[in-house]
């Protein structure tokens, strides 16, 4: 999530397509809460780990 965030960041900037731009954001914000609730310990979405 966090890589698909970032990619579509570039390409926002890189083209100018401010919704690409925001949805890079949105991804990466997701991304990050994920990664800090999976390494906190706790369940996501009923998962303890994903793979």
């Amino acid at each position: 999530m966090i890589t698909l965030g970032i990619i579509l960041l570039v390409i926002g900037l890189l083209i100018k397509i401010p919704i690409l731009w925001t949805l890079g954001v949105i991804a990466l914000v997701i991304g990050a809460v994920l990664l800090i609730l999976g390494a906190a310990g706790r369940a996501v979405g009923g998962r303890k780990h994903w793979y």
